[in-house]
């Protein structure tokens, strides 16, 4: 019941934290992109460091953090993942569903750095103008992050790798980083509870450029889910605990 209520109270004070750190930081924003990397990183920092000493949850990134122009392609099971993904890469600029543009505060900030919103279906055509922009200076290159399963998954659910980040990695030729986590058994995609413990983020090694389609996603697939299914084993978790909430 003590949990209960930790989490309750962690899920308010969160969500009136991000209003006020999006109003605090908006002039800088507004001027300077920068600054509006600035207020997403200092409110993913807040959460996590907020659920450390009243949830009890410990957040931790693991592995090389790619610091140069990279294709990142991570497991997606929380929206805790997000925001350790984003607080540990320099300029990540996500790719996301274009409803999220229309959502308060995230949505503007989403907008102001940039990050690469897609139609359903429209996802290569989008992504092709970000890198068109980035080659051309219209907007500053950085860490492309994909979520290759398309959603949200919860540990122990099933779900198809698209193949989009086939299409993506060879469009790009550059190496992908696969990052496993474990988020979501502290913090499922549903529900209010929050469990205490320790949630990872991990950056694993890179896949080489040059191979084919199916080889690149035979090989990401195996290297996300045996590292993510480590994590969540590490933390406690048994396929009972897969039930959504």
């Amino acid at each position: 019941m003590l949990q209960w209520v930790r989490s309750i109270l962690y899920i308010v004070q969160a969500t009136v934290m991000m209003p006020v750190v999006g109003l605090l930081y908006a002039p800088w924003a507004m001027f300077s992109l920068n600054g509006a990397y600035a207020a997403c990183k200092a409110y993913s920092r807040w959460c996590i460091w907020t659920a450390r000493w009243l949830i009890g949850l410990r957040c931790e990134v693991h592995g090389t953090v790619p610091q140069g122009e990279v294709l990142v392609a991570a497991k997606h099971q929380s929206f805790l993942d997000i925001m350790m993904i984003f607080n540990a890469l320099p300029r990540a600029k996500f790719i996301m569903k274009k409803e999220i543009l229309y959502t308060p505060i995230i949505g503007q900030y989403a907008k102001r750095m940039n990050m690469v919103a897609v139609d359903r279906g429209k996802r290569g055509k989008a992504i092709t103008k970000m890198l068109e922009d980035v080659k051309s200076g219209r907007i500053e290159a950085g860490q492309l992050v994909i979520y290759s399963q398309g959603t949200r998954v919860a540990p122990g659910v099933s779900a198809p790798y698209k193949a989009g980040t086939a299409a993506l990695y060879e469009q790009m030729a550059q190496p992908c980083v696969p990052v496993a986590t474990n988020a979501g058994y502290f913090w499922p995609r549903r529900g209010l509870y929050r469990r205490p413990g320790l949630a990872v983020v991990e950056f694993l090694e890179p896949i080489r450029t040059g191979l084919t389609k199916e080889a690149f996603m035979a090989e990401l697939e195996t290297k996300v889910e045996s590292a993510s299914d480590t994590l969540l084993r590490d933390a406690g978790w048994t396929p009972v605990d897969a039930t959504p909430r």
